[in-house]
């Protein structure tokens, strides 16, 4: 099973960690790239679009997508 890996990001001037699985990592990298963010801003982006899905969740369901497009 794969470890999670965390990473600090500052959401609304508050600093919060997030653990996510490497490979989610690296598609939420990928999807930075490609619109043109930094990861911190898309993790913001999601943050504000996520309603009541946890964050952690909502990334994973954002990479998924955004992986499936590309498939």
């Amino acid at each position: 099973m794969p470890r999670l890996r965390k990473r600090s990001i500052l959401l609304s001037g508050h600093a919060t960690s997030l653990a996510l699985e490497p490979e989610f990592w690296a598609v939420l990298d990928e999807l930075a790239t490609t619109d043109g963010l930094s990861v911190a801003a898309l993790i913001a982006r999601i943050d504000e679009g996520r309603g009541e899905r946890p964050l952690a969740s909502a990334c994973r369901v954002t990479a998924l997508s955004f992986a499936q497009r590309g498939a």
